[in-house]
């Protein structure tokens, strides 16, 4: 899967790897960046590789939860209400900038982000196995936006940035996209049924006690430390744990190592932190504060 993204998203190996780890996590994925590189391309094309259904929710002030979630409406020939699906109800759900949404249409999402479903009007729907919410937000256009409250960002997984290219890989795409959008040429390399396989058997992925008490002691450090008003919830955890089982498959193992942990432990925790207001004032990152926790934190030996 990886490999047929980067024919469309080019220099960027690590965040279409951690999207693919966060579908495969039963997650969901938070991108964050200034506009034009590539945050929408990376949703499309994955729904595309798995042969998906992919469906894009333009959030904008005027977006109500009924937009997201579905209406009932009334047929006049059977005179019976029926039910219309939204925008949720898909393989791949992109939420295109999310936080110019308000806050009431935000909150749509968080029973199918938790439950992976939807009430509506006394029923409840099933959604589309695998479901995954990658949603996308500028953070430089503050003006006129909703900032995501701190119970829907931990309902992320793990949040990434795409960042510039590098020359070579921004040259290599334009030459591409000189014979028209190279989206299109995406072929699927699997199917939703096989992806779905593929999420249960990870599951069987053997966590040692000792890698969750490793998770669980970075999540606690989080909650202490001097620079963070506010810790890693133990969602926090549960994802961590989840997203490191599915390093070690793509690794050919089926057993977690503290490598794991420690190689997603940034993306997985840091948006999910507050720093103090005198960490704010020093310049000192949510990112780089995970960092040093994880070095400080004591790997476990090796049996």
């Amino acid at each position: 899967m990886s490999e047929e993204m980067g024919r469309v998203i080019v220099g960027k190996p690590t965040q279409i790897r951690m999207a693919v780890t966060v579908l495969l996590a039963e997650g969901h994925l938070l991108i964050e960046d200034v506009p034009g590189v590539g945050k929408t391309v990376l949703a499309r094309a994955l729904g595309r590789v798995i042969a998906g259904e992919v469906k894009r929710i333009q959030f904008t002030p005027d977006l109500l939860p009924s937009d997201v979630t579905g209406v009932s409406v009334f047929n006049q020939s059977t005179r019976e209400f029926e039910f219309k699906q939204g925008g949720i109800f898909a393989h791949i759900v992109l939420g295109d900038e999310i936080n110019r949404a308000s806050p009431k249409t935000q909150s749509a999402l968080l029973e199918a982000m938790a439950e992976n479903q939807v009430s509506a009007d006394g029923h409840t729907y099933r959604l589309s196995r695998p479901f995954m919410v990658i949603a996308t937000q500028n953070p430089i256009e503050m003006e006129g936006t909703y900032p995501l409250p701190e119970a829907q960002r931990d309902r992320f997984m793990a949040r990434i940035t795409m960042g510039y290219p590098a020359r070579q890989s921004e040259v290599a795409m334009l030459t591409a996209q000189a014979g028209g959008d190279q989206l299109n040429t995406v072929q699927p390399v699997t199917d939703a049924a096989t992806v779905e396989a593929a999420i249960k058997a990870i599951r069987a992925v053997y966590v040692a006690p000792v890698i969750n008490d490793y998770i669980v002691a970075i999540s606690e450090a989080t909650r202490t430390h001097p620079d963070l008003r506010l810790g890693a919830s133990p969602r926090a955890s549960l994802h961590l744990m989840r997203a490191s089982r599915v390093v070690a498959a793509l690794a050919g193992r089926d057993y977690v190592i503290p490598e794991d942990v420690g190689s997603l432990a940034v993306e997985v925790l840091a948006h999910r932190v507050l720093p103090t207001v005198e960490a704010q004032v020093a310049h000192r990152e949510p990112a780089g504060i995970i960092a040093s926790i994880v070095a400080s934190v004591p790997t476990p030996a090796r049996g």
